[in-house]
């Protein structure tokens, strides 16, 4: 009880049912060994889910005058694993998931998609117990105070959406190569060619190295027939 205690000094929020945030917390490794006394999280995940949608599409149509396709972008990026893993690491919610001795023992107190399902479990709990205004709060303070600026920093890491892609065929692997530089020193565009194994899969170019490897990344995408 005192580790929830501590969970809830970091949510800012404090359960009237603490049964909630338990099962929240409770994964399906952790519910399975208990047997009948202890529920996963797995249905609170599955309303977080749809409450953690609800408050950031209000919130961007809210403060975003822009096309149903760019909220749609924009919401995904908020709500997407990779961003409920940072999300969750925030506020060190892998101290307190409950879990079997199997995944204790592989690391799951780090496992993203664990994190993630757990972060719409905490969600769904503080909807249960306290309603919309501080489930509202509690997702809120997640997202950007200036939308309108994310919208306009908002950056796609096509180096790493390609890297994702190969390891899906372990044998296969990606090289960045600078094929070039010119211009003065204090004006150059660099010129980086991707590689897959001996071929050459994009181009790209721009005034760091790092940039050109985005845009190589980001030119090997699009030739793969991936949306960038």
């Amino acid at each position: 009880m005192e580790s929830i205690n501590q969970f809830e000094e970091i949510l800012g929020y404090k359960f009237k049912n603490k049964n909630l945030l338990i099962q929240a917390l409770s994964h399906s490794s952790y519910a399975n060994e208990k047997k009948k006394s202890r529920s996963s999280n797995e249905r609170l995940e599955f309303l977080g889910d749809s409450v953690l949608s609800v408050v950031v599409s209000k919130y961007l149509f809210e403060n975003l005058n822009v096309a149903e396709g760019e909220l749609t972008k924009l919401r995904a990026s908020y709500v997407c694993e990779k961003s409920l893993f940072v999300f969750a690491q925030s506020i060190n919610l892998g101290k307190y998931i409950l879990l079997g001795k199997g995944e204790e023992n592989t690391g799951g107190r780090t496992r993203p998609s664990i994190l993630a399902d757990a972060f719409e479990a905490v969600i769904a709990a503080i909807f249960l117990d306290g309603g919309v205004e501080p489930v509202t709060k509690h997702v809120l303070r997640f997202l950007p105070d200036d939308v309108k600026l994310k919208k306009k920093s908002h950056f796609r890491d096509f180096k790493t959406i390609l890297q994702e892609v190969v390891q899906r065929n372990p044998e296969e692997k990606v090289e960045y190569v600078l094929a070039s530089e010119d211009g003065p020193d204090h004006s150059k565009i660099f010129v980086v060619e991707v590689y897959m194994n001996s071929n050459v899969i994009g181009t790209g170019n721009g005034k760091s190295k790092k940039d050109a490897e985005q845009m190589a990344a980001k030119e090997a995408l699009s030739l793969m027939g991936y949306e960038t």
